[in-house]
């Protein structure tokens, strides 16, 4: 089972870009961010001709997430839990039956937390919290899950081309880095660094200053395995070259493959 992240800034620039991905990689789960379209909007249609069904939390503009699955989506829940209030669209989880079991899976949109000394950074470490919280309870079933997302965390100094010029980011604060850590020591893997530790392993790249060109790209798009769901893991990967098509989203698809 090849279970897929990417945030496509937005479905109706990457209406081309997205599908000729899904022709090429061929996934069977995909996890969408920043689809900027409310759920009605959503062109389901598009992505049902390529035989996956499909669930969106949208909201009209900005973030919104969406699920893709050849497997019917079960038991599908939108929002993170934790506050009522927070109305933006950032979370969706469901399941898939597998040949070897349920397998369950969150897809997220962190926020971006900038600019610092705002109320978006607050914002930010609260969500984390809350995701935190969340992901403790799911694990606490001990089934195969899976956390996949723009987290808008780089991890680690080789996470960035340039770690200097992230000092005063919202992405590369240690308090976000910290959240981050404490999600991954609650007990999960992260697929990407199990697969590899090779600097250069970037997710995104800037529109700006030829960020593409010259590599200087981060790493904050993340796929993250609960112990049950680590078992299964066959390898990952990020697929770079898509940074180079026409009219790009300016992250990368990153994957997994599951034996389920």
């Amino acid at each position: 089972m090849k279970i897929a992240t990417w945030n496509i800034n937005g479905i109706k620039a990457r209406i081309d870009v997205v599908p000729a991905w899904l022709r090429e990689a061929e996934p069977d789960i995909v996890c969408l961010q920043e689809i900027k379209s409310v759920d009605e909007a959503f062109p389901a249609a598009v992505f049902e001709a390529l035989g996956y069904n499909v669930e969106t939390h949208g909201q009209k503009g900005f973030n919104g997430v969406a699920l893709l699955s050849k497997r019917p989506l079960e038991d599908v829940e939108r929002g993170l839990p934790g506050d009522p209030e927070d109305v933006q669209a950032r979370y969706i989880e469901a399941s898939v039956s597998s040949d070897n079991g349920a397998v369950r899976f969150g897809c997220l949109y962190l926020p971006n937390g900038n600019p610092l000394g705002s109320e978006k950074f607050p914002y930010k470490l609260g969500w984390m919290d809350r995701l935190n919280a969340h992901a403790a309870l799911r694990l606490a079933e001990e089934v195969p899950f899976l956390l996949l997302g723009d987290y808008n965390v780089i991890p680690d100094p080789i996470d960035a081309a340039t770690p200097d010029a992230w000092t005063t980011d919202a992405l590369f604060q240690p308090e976000s880095r910290g959240k981050f850590r404490e999600l991954v020591h609650l007990g999960f893997t992260e697929a990407v660094r199990a697969c590899t530790d090779d600097p250069g392993t970037y997710t995104f790249w800037d529109y700006q200053a030829g960020a593409w060109q010259k590599n200087n790209g981060i790493r904050i798009d993340h796929i993250l395995l609960s112990p049950q769901a680590n078992d299964l893991i066959n390898g990952c990967g990020i697929d770079q070259h898509v940074r180079g098509w026409e009219k790009p989203s300016d992250h990368v698809p990153v994957w997994v493959d599951l034996a389920a």
